[in-house]
């Protein structure tokens, strides 16, 4: 979501994630401005003056994939790291993104309380789900948008319109051409031959399910991300962060599972961004990251809500906060800022 933001003329400037790969990352790309640190250790009264923030908590424990807490758990609960900040900084505006999860994580009572909690702060809270192939991703990714305005600020938020619809989807074809002459991120995964002849069984655009039940490797009782193949005419189905085998996402012709650039591309990532880290920590970062088009096109659609006079000789300026308790598996929450002070 920073590298949207700064791609719609926003400048980064601080910013904080706890993982140490993700963190080399975002030297790389984006600054040095980030600091390597828990969220629960990070001082949040030194957050300079702000306008506009935005991110994403950690989202495993609203995730329909896996066994699902919501609020109830310490991880779920880190959403409120997000609250704070809010409350001390009153920024303009903030957008907070989750997984689609998140609407009916305690039976809708997460998303209530999110939501409520925002609006006790003065803001006007928009909850929606939002497609990202309906905004130029190649990728069939649904994911929820909490967006608010501060009740002062004389701008109201509407849902952008799509770019996109079903006859004009970017497909996977489309995302992977020429890929291969990337040389960054383009390692290929050694594939076990037993996976290899389970591929050739599967369809492009079909997963385990396509196996024959009377055949030798006929699997069940799987989620439907295990096996799946891209399909070249179409997006994409949602990448995701992690898992074991048969969920690493398939090439549609040949036997092998994808490359991070071909994740990469498939979330909408320029070809000079480079991810640090092992093959699965890049896979992580990757999965677990808002498709950078689609940002773009929102912060450029919040840009109304700064005057014109504002904007003419000064570019907002975004503070970043990517963290999660480390005792929580893979958990992860990123907050970015805009500095009131770099405006005026």
């Amino acid at each position: 979501m920073d590298l949207g933001f700064q791609q719609a003329g926003y400048k980064l400037v601080w910013a904080n994630d706890f993982e140490p790969p993700a963190c080399d990352t975002y030297k790389r790309n984006l600054g040095h401005h980030i600091v390597c640190d828990d969220i629960t250790r990070v001082e949040l009264t030194s957050i300079p003056d702000i306008d506009i923030m935005i991110g994403g908590f950690p989202c495993q424990d609203f995730s329909m994939i896996w066994q699902r807490g919501g609020i109830t758990t310490n991880r779920g609960n880190l959403y409120r790291y997000f609250v704070e900040a809010v409350k001390l900084t009153t920024p303009k505006l903030f957008v907070a993104e989750n997984v689609k999860g998140l609407l009916t994580a305690n039976k809708g009572a997460a998303v209530r309380q999110i939501a409520k909690d925002f609006a006790e702060l003065g803001y006007i809270v928009d909850v929606d789900l939002y497609n990202f192939a309906e905004y130029g991703v190649p990728q069939l990714r649904e994911r929820v948008f909490i967006i608010g305005v501060r009740a002062d600020v004389d701008w109201a938020f509407t849902r952008p319109e799509p770019t996109n619809g079903p006859a004009n989807y970017v497909t996977a074809s489309q995302a992977l051409e020429g890929v291969t002459r990337i040389a960054h991120n383009n390692e290929h995964q050694n594939i076990a031959d037993k996976t290899k002849r389970m591929l050739a069984l599967i369809p492009e655009g079909g997963n385990f399910t396509n196996i024959p039940k009377t055949h030798e490797l006929y699997v069940k009782g799987m989620i439907s991300h295990v096996y799946r193949r891209l399909h070249r005419h179409k997006p994409s189905t949602t990448i995701i962060a992690g898992g074991g085998g048969g969920t690493w996402g398939y090439h549609y012709e040949e036997p092998r599972s994808l490359t991070n650039r071909e994740r990469a591309r498939l979330f909408g990532y320029p070809d000079d961004f480079i991810f640090e880290g092992t093959i699965t920590q890049v896979r992580k970062q990757i999965g677990n990251s808002v498709p950078p088009p689609a940002a773009t096109l929102l912060a450029a659609h919040l840009m109304p809500a700064f005057s014109a006079k504002l904007l003419a000789n000064h570019k907002p300026i975004v503070h970043s906060i990517r963290a999660s308790k480390k005792r929580a598996i893979s958990a992860s929450a990123q907050l970015a800022l805009i500095s009131k002070a770099n405006l005026a």
